[in-house]
């Protein structure tokens, strides 16, 4: 028989705040169009992207999520000492070693809150909020700070065609609570490493030579991944529907990834989600920020009040890996 109390955590957990920050420059596609062969109607048509945002130096990855974790702690009715765990998901912070979630948790004025980083891509954001579900209802935190955050324009080849057009930079944050009631659905998540050449950096940092090679950057196959996303991940978003009980009907909003304007409406498409159904395509001014984009367009979306406070909605990242994370979520 076990010695070990057991864990006294929250019945549930919830989504109780949201903040979002976009670097100050905003850069059209005309700018992209200096160092490609293409032009403005092909980026909108093949990707739905008219600007996106682009960090400056001092816009670095821990001042861009320490601006987004002060929204979301104000607007959870917080204050940062309250934080019991911070956790970033990114795969732009270019230090190995500290996680940056420490230099951040300490910035906030956190009482030396539990602080680390993961690094799932696209799907971080997912992955990183059902840690924090399982954190605040196991036990071990109150209060989870969960923020996805990229500079990606540090790792965007601007010569090549296929997507140099594509990424942007930006945080988003969001604070979990606890709660009486289940607000955070199941997760459905996994990988698909076979496919892990499809999205990846272009040279290892270990090999990467300055005389020999460009600077490291993301690298994909379009039409790999293209498939992928629109055929596999409809379905993947179709079992979290199930896993948390409900029909396309009962959603309020959806919130993709922000990877692609096709891909998203491909999978309103085949999930054949109603005409109320708010979907956010925020791809359209901010481009691809990898693991900031679900809270990014969270934080849009409820600030424009397009999405209210209470809406039920679905939320499905994917990316390099190839990983993938979806669940339903109350807003906050």
């Amino acid at each position: 028989m076990s010695k070990i109390k057991p864990s006294k955590g929250a019945p549930y957990a919830k989504i109780i705040g949201v903040g979002g920050y976009r670097p100050t420059r905003v850069v059209p596609n005309e700018v992209i169009l200096e160092t490609i062969d293409s032009s403005d109607e092909w980026i909108r048509s093949r990707s739905g992207i008219a600007t996106r945002h682009w960090a400056s130096d001092q816009e670095t990855v821990a001042a861009m999520s320490i601006e987004a974790s002060g929204k979301a702690i104000a607007d959870a009715g917080l204050t940062a000492d309250k934080i019991g765990a911070v956790i970033v998901s990114t795969v732009s912070h270019f230090k190995q070693t500290p996680a940056v979630a420490t230099e951040i948790a300490d910035k906030l004025g956190t009482q030396k809150a539990a602080a680390f980083d993961i690094s799932a891509g696209c799907a971080g954001f997912g992955y990183a909020l059902t840690l924090a579900k399982g954190m605040v209802v196991e036990g071990s935190s109150q209060y989870v700070l969960v923020i996805g955050v990229e500079r990606l324009s540090d790792l965007t080849d601007l010569e090549d065609r296929a997507t140099a057009f594509l990424f942007g930079d930006g945080a988003g944050a969001v604070v979990v609570g606890p709660s009486d009631e289940p607000h955070i659905g199941p997760t459905v998540w996994g990988s698909e490493g076979d496919k892990s050449e499809t999205i990846k950096q272009t040279v290892a940092w270990t090999e990467y030579d300055s005389a020999v090679h460009k600077f490291p950057a993301i690298t994909q196959e379009g039409q790999a991944v293209f498939r992928w996303a629109v055929f596999e991940m409809a379905k993947v978003a179709q079992q979290a529907l199930d896993a948390a009980g409900i029909s396309a009907d009962d959603l309020d909003v959806f919130i993709p990834h922000q990877a692609n304007m096709r891909i998203i409406d491909s999978m309103v498409k085949t999930l054949k989600l109603p005409e109320h159904v708010t979907v956010a395509r925020d791809i359209e001014t901010t481009g691809n920020t990898s693991a900031a984009s679900i809270p990014l367009a969270m934080e849009r979306l409820l600030a424009t009040g397009e999405a209210k406070s209470g809406d039920t909605a679905l939320v499905i990242g994917f990316g390099a890996g190839l990983v993938y994370a979806a669940t339903v979520v109350t807003l906050p």
